[in-house]
């Protein structure tokens, strides 16, 4: 699915959207444990059901034990390990982020989600404490416009979450199309797959984003605690719940008026208003560089741009290297 088509996409057919979140990788192991939790009785009933018949599976045949929440004390390995109980008290969505599953470890939560969509209930959360694997975007020009929305949910579920707590603001930006950037160093990213399957796309988000670990870069509590020393920090569980909340106004706001609708607060969340790129342009044998003027996005999801030939240019990565701002390729509009 190309993303010009998405924007025309949603509004004829439904989304299906489940999350994975992620932390640590570390190495891998050869079996796992899930533990299904639900914030109402309904989803109770949904974890009850899958494990009762084990359908839950792992594409790399690993082996899955299924519990529910009331059966997780013997997994719990330390104080560390995600809160279920404040999780689902942080949240207060009718959709989105009401059916949990947690895994002290990991290969991927992304494949826990992607694999059994015909199982899990629509909008079901997957986190582990530690994974064992990561996946990479392989090509920007198949990620549709939710990865937008998304992006937008996390840096503004962050702010509500300091805001709730009386911590200083900390400023997550987005670096276009799908990373979170703190004081110019990366805390998280977004990925987005997606299936067409019985006239329905089927999404599957998973978002990273680095609270507490100071290594390799930098964390967001690290960032907190240089700024005011607190006992009170971010925790992953309420950053989880500020963004179901955040995440379902905007969908709802997408889904209805398209992304136009959140623009504006976009483009106050990214690093890219005004920002000058080299675009480089084989004409015959040789590399012309032509430089650009980041505007804002194209209707279709890529980067606008001005030239300094007045032209505006729509800018699309070239799908060869890991940093999208690198042989961008420039088209005339």
């Amino acid at each position: 699915m190309q993303v010009t088509n998405f924007s025309r996409f949603i509004s004829l057919r439904p989304l299906r959207l489940s999350f994975s979140v992620a932390a640590t990788a570390m190495d891998r192991d050869a079996s796992c444990s899930l533990v299904l939790c639900g914030k109402s009785s309904v989803e109770t009933d949904t974890a009850k059901r899958l494990k009762n018949n084990d359908v839950l599976k792992l594409t790399d045949n690993t082996q899955v034990s299924l519990f529910i929440d009331s059966e997780m004390k013997s997994l719990v390995k330390d104080d560390d390990s995600f809160n279920l109980s404040l999780f689902m008290n942080s949240i207060s969505t009718d959709r989105f982020g009401r059916f949990l599953i947690w895994s002290p470890r990991l290969s991927s939560t992304h494949d826990v989600v992607s694999h059994n969509f015909s199982e899990l209930p629509v909008g079901s959360v997957c986190v582990t404490d530690i994974q064992l694997k990561g996946r990479e975007m392989e090509d920007g020009r198949i990620v549709p416009l939710i990865q937008y929305v998304v992006s937008l949910a996390v840096t503004e579920a962050v702010k509500d979450v300091c805001h709730k707590k009386g911590l200083p603001y900390i400023d997550v930006k987005i670096k276009w199309p799908n990373d979170l950037y703190l004081n110019g160093l990366k805390v998280g990213g977004i990925l987005c797959t997606s299936t067409y399957r019985s006239r329905k796309f089927h999404v599957c988000v998973g978002v990273g984003l680095n609270v507490d670990n100071k290594q390799p870069t930098t964390c967001l509590n690290a960032v907190l605690e240089d700024m005011s020393p607190a006992s009170n920090l971010l925790k992953r569980e309420e950053i989880l719940g500020a963004f179901f909340h955040k995440f379902e106004k905007f969908f709802d706001l997408f889904m209805d008026q398209g992304f136009n609708s959140l623009e504006e607060l976009y483009y106050k969340k990214w690093l890219h208003s005004e920002q000058r790129v080299i675009v480089e342009e084989k004409i015959e044998d040789r590399v012309v560089q032509n430089i650009v003027t980041i505007q804002g996005l194209t209707s279709s999801g890529y980067l606008l741009a001005i030239g300094d030939d007045n032209q505006m240019y729509e800018l699309h990565p070239d799908g060869n290297s890991f940093d999208f701002f690198k042989g961008l390729v420039r088209r005339k509009i």
